[in-house]
């Protein structure tokens, strides 16, 4: 299948591969779909197309109203394409963006989309982030977070222009999480596998396997050597468990 036969917006970014399906990526909060080139790189090159979904507040959709809620991101994300003429689909999300797979999941299960598989990466469950401390709001506090979650180049982050350009994205990405609730019912189909790194001091196993709840079919767990964004270091290991 081509670019041209199917019809997507020009801020889904998609990597070709050599079989049927597709893996959907889902960037973390105040990340741009860049950011997972390298990864949405080596799935391709491993199976079946990638897909890198672009969020609002950034990069080519700077100008696009910021998403009110969880659940309207993941509905919009949904409405970019037709996702079904390129299924059957894996999930992958990453931080905040396996909590918007998830809701993209539900939303594409309600359609009729086949969506076989979510891989949540360093994430907490759904039904856990209601009760959770709320995100930081002010840009002193968002910047401080940041930091503490590591994965930005602190090179990067003396570059007044850049930081504005980040702030405004996890503004963002943040309010529209800080209002998310989910109850530990509600289950998708598909089946759930989740990595983490075995030294995030953000998201431990515990948190992890709360991931168990939410659906009706298979469900693992795997850790790897590192932090929150353990990614940066196993990106192929990761893209060949996931199209493997």
């Amino acid at each position: 299948m081509t670019t041209l036969d199917v019809n997507f917006e020009p801020w889904i970014k998609r990597f070709a591969g050599k079989a049927g399906g597709a893996t959907v990526v889902f960037p973390h909060a105040g990340g741009a779909a860049a950011a997972y080139r390298g990864l949405a790189t080596s799935m391709a090159a491993m199976g079946v197309d990638a897909y890198v979904v672009q969020y609002p507040q950034r990069a080519d959709r700077l100008t696009h109203p910021a998403a009110e809620t969880v659940e309207a991101l993941a509905s919009g994300l949904f409405e970019a394409g037709d996702w079904a003429r390129v299924g059957p689909l894996r999930l992958f999300g990453h931080c905040m963006g396996a909590v918007v797979a998830f809701e993209f999941a539900r939303v594409a299960e309600r359609h009729g989309v086949d969506v076989r598989e979510l891989w949540v990466s360093a994430s907490q469950a759904p039904a856990t982030v209601a009760a959770s401390p709320p995100l930081p709001t002010t840009d002193r506090e968002l910047l401080a977070d940041m930091v503490d979650l590591g994965g930005t180049d602190p090179r990067l982050l003396a570059d007044e222009d850049f930081v504005e350009l980040l702030l405004r994205a996890v503004h963002a990405d943040y309010r529209a999480f800080n209002r998310y609730s989910c109850g530990p019912d509600v289950r998708i189909r598909a089946d759930i596998h989740v990595l983490g790194g075995s030294h995030d001091h953000r998201v431990d196993r515990d948190m992890l396997q709360r991931w168990d709840t939410h659906t009706e079919n298979v469900f693992t767990l795997l850790m790897f050597d590192g932090g929150h964004f353990y990614l940066n270091q196993h990106a192929n290991a990761v893209a060949e468990l996931v199209n493997g």
